[in-house]
């Protein structure tokens, strides 16, 4: 229980610590902002590019199991929220989107990336890699095609919405750390110590300024929305998704022990601001999604403390 506090107690007091200099001023929005530029574009790809680059596959690893583990559970939970939606919280087809899509793609990046880190240590380097690669992406068409496909229109622009989702790839940064990282690693060459040393000092600064990034930007979400509706992204996203990956990483893909509790872990994070983006976007169920990525964030460090102790059975402490 103790080495779960240690895990848990510092990520989400750098958490609270970006919300209270949000909250009492001492940090403005602006500055905020720069923080998760500074995390998205320089921070989180340098961490990511080196991962790539130093990170060994352990033996009988596959990413195609990785993939199979977490968006096998992904998409039947997106089923379930779709459903959900419909006939218990009677929203519309299009809130049913943004729901699917808040109850499934959780803060990986700013939150799941820190905690696996934290618990595995560099052994974590390769699952989660493997699950960023794919995760904005397939999340963002999932939910683009899901809104289209409801919406009433006469014509549905696939064309561009293929051109935007092609361009936003191109432009990722995170994807373009993976990418830059996989093709170095293929030349062979390694890292000269000096650049290997600046991109580990980035590398560094990656998780302890996003969580402070995640806690300044906690202020720009509210507590509004039908309750109904926020109580069961949360609850779908903060209990059911990680048992489900749970089910599928343990006992049907049989991934390598960190790599299962790579995937269970990024399952746990609640939904982050990409949900809410989405939920702009399209104008379907805002006010929900706003009110599930705070209340989500502060009801993680209840759930997260518990799926650590229970992987803490699976999986001895690094």
């Amino acid at each position: 229980m103790y080495d779960v506090i240690l895990i848990v107690a510092p990520v989400f007091g750098l958490i609270v610590l970006g919300f209270l200099l949000s909250r009492q001023a001492i940090m403005s929005e602006e500055a905020g902002n720069g923080l998760a530029e500074f995390v998205f574009i320089v921070a989180v790809p340098a961490l990511l590019f080196r991962m790539m680059v130093t990170a060994d596959m352990p033996e009988g690893a596959s990413p195609l199991a990785m993939w199979g583990s977490f968006y096998l559970a992904a998409a039947l939970l997106w089923f379930v929220a779709t459903l959900a939606a419909r006939f218990l919280l009677r929203r519309s087809a299009r809130d049913g989107a943004a729901i699917a899509m808040g109850s499934t793609f959780g803060n990986v990046v700013m939150l799941g990336i820190p905690l696996a880190l934290d618990r595995f240590g560099p052994e974590a380097a390769t699952p989660i890699a493997i699950i960023i690669s794919i995760s904005s992406p397939l999340f963002w068409s999932a939910a683009t095609f899901h809104v289209e496909l409801v919406t009433e229109r006469e014509e549905v622009t696939w064309a561009r919405q293929a051109r935007e989702l092609v361009l936003s790839l191109i432009k990722n940064p995170l994807i373009l750390s993976l990418v830059a990282g996989l093709a170095w690693r293929a030349t062979g060459l390694g890292l000269h110590p000096i650049p290997d040393k600046m991109i580990s000092l980035l590398g560094q600064a990656a998780i302890p300024a996003s969580l402070v990034a995640l806690g300044l930007g906690l202020t720009a979400f509210r507590l509004q929305g039908q309750i109904l509706t926020v109580a069961v992204i949360c609850m779908l996203s903060l209990a059911v998704f990680p048992a489900l990956v749970w089910v599928m990483a343990f006992h049907v893909f049989t991934l390598p022990p960190v790599w299962a509790g790579v995937a269970v872990l990024f399952a746990a994070c609640p939904p982050g601001a990409n949900a809410f983006l989405f939920a702009s976007r399209y104008d379907a169920a805002k006010g929900s999604i706003s009110a599930a990525v705070a209340l989500g964030t502060v009801l993680s460090i209840v759930s997260v403390t518990i799926l650590l102790i229970l992987l803490s059975k699976q999986i001895p402490p690094v």
